[in-house]
C-alpha cells in the first residue's frame, strides 16, 4: 500500500479541512475526534506521511518517533489526564479497524 495524499488527515494537515486543535508543533498535530467514543477523544497524528503504526515504527527516523511520543506525553498534561484513567489505541489495516490510512493514535478518557 502506498500513502494516499488525499486522505482526510493529509487534508487536515494542509488546512484544507478544519479541525478542533488540541496541540501542534513541528512534528505532531492533535485534534478532537468528530465522532467521539469517550468524554475526551483526541487524535494524535505525525505531520509526516506514514500509513500505520508498523510503517511509522519501521520508517520514521528516531527523532520523529521521539518527538511524537514526547508530544503524546505533553498532550496528556494539556488534557489534565496524568492522574486520571485513559486509553491509547491504534489500528492497523482495514481488518484491524483502521479507517484513515495515515498513522494516528486515539487518546480516550471518560474521567
Amino acid at each position: 500500500m502506498t500513502y494516499d495524499n488525499e486522505n482526510i488527515f493529509a487534508k487536515i494537515l494542509r488546512s484544507e479541512i478544519p479541525c478542533d486543535k488540541v496541540f501542534e508543533n513541528d512534528f505532531v498535530l492533535s485534534f478532537y475526534d468528530i465522532n467521539p467514543k469517550a468524554k475526551t477523544h483526541v487524535l494524535i497524528i505525525p505531520k509526516k506521511p506514514f500509513i500505520d503504526m508498523a510503517d511509522f515504527l519501521e520508517n520514521a527516523e528516531i527523532e520523529i518517533q521521539s518527538h511524537f511520543w514526547s508530544s503524546v506525553n505533553e498532550i496528556i498534561d494539556i488534557l489534565d489526564l496524568r492522574e486520571k484513567s485513559f486509553q491509547i489505541k491504534s489500528h492497523k489495516g482495514k481488518d484491524g479497524g483502521q479507517e484513515v490510512f495515515h498513522f494516528h493514535i486515539h487518546l480516550l478518557s471518560n474521567s
